[in-house]
């Protein structure tokens, strides 16, 4: 994908991002997908003409890109990786902690915890387990409470669904879109799954390739013909 390319993709999902919609990413097992964007975000540059056209809360996002991770969290951004990736010799609480440790999930702890294990009440079950002997579906929820703990106003979900069994999977599509539409948090996730990727987002881009194919709404995409035979089986 080229510079300029993925500099106006990225204009256009933040776009999105600030107006508060879950945006949904599709893409197959063979094309380079909204992963390789996360990586790439932090070197595109964007010239100051293009901060001025994009308004003052895109351009806000656009400015955290050119700041180092470590910061970036305390602006109210929360990646959830692929893998879950949680801290195994820690517990359940000490992972969600962990989430807390800066900025405003430090301040608004005793506000989020209990907001969190009402989302994933097996979280509450399992509080004192080391987060490593929890089962695949137990540290995905575990991933996104922590996440969450980060009191975020844009959370980044990187294939949710990898590993899971499919009635777990539906849980977790169930919750992201409670997340969304109970606690207003913006949502970016990136999806392989379909249908259930489509079912939640406001707005959707289908990625070939490393190019966006198709975006669209909810409707427009699940009615799409191209969608319905190459992702839908229909």
């Amino acid at each position: 994908m080229a510079a300029d390319e993925l500099k106006w993709l990225l204009v256009d999902f933040f776009q999105a991002l600030c107006a508060g919609l879950l945006v949904g990413g599709i893409y197959g097992l063979m094309c380079v997908g909204l992963g390789i964007i996360f990586g790439v975000m932090r070197v595109v540059n964007f010239a100051q003409g293009d901060f001025m056209m994009l308004g003052m809360y895109a351009a806000y996002y656009l400015f955290t890109l050119e700041i180092a991770p470590a910061r970036r969290a305390r602006l109210g951004i929360a990646h959830v990786p692929e893998g879950r990736q949680v801290f195994a010799s820690m517990t359940v609480m000490e992972n969600l902690e962990m989430g807390a440790f800066a900025g405003a999930g430090r301040v608004r702890w005793a506000e989020l915890l209990p907001t969190i294990l009402d989302l994933f009440p097996v979280l509450a079950e399992r509080r004192d387990q080391l987060a490593g002997t929890l089962s695949g579906g137990e540290q995905q929820m575990l991933a996104i409470g922590r996440g969450l703990a980060s009191a975020p106003e844009l959370l980044m979900l990187d294939e949710p669904s990898m590993g899971l069994a499919p009635t777990v999977v539906d849980a977790i599509f169930e919750r992201v879109h409670q997340i969304h539409r109970q606690h207003g948090i913006t949502v970016l996730l990136v999806e392989q799954r379909v249908a259930e990727a489509l079912e939640s987002c406001d707005l959707g881009y289908v990625l070939e390739t490393g190019r966006v194919v198709l975006k669209g709404s909810h409707d427009m995409l699940m009615s799409d013909a191209r969608v319905k035979r190459a992702y839908l089986g229909l």
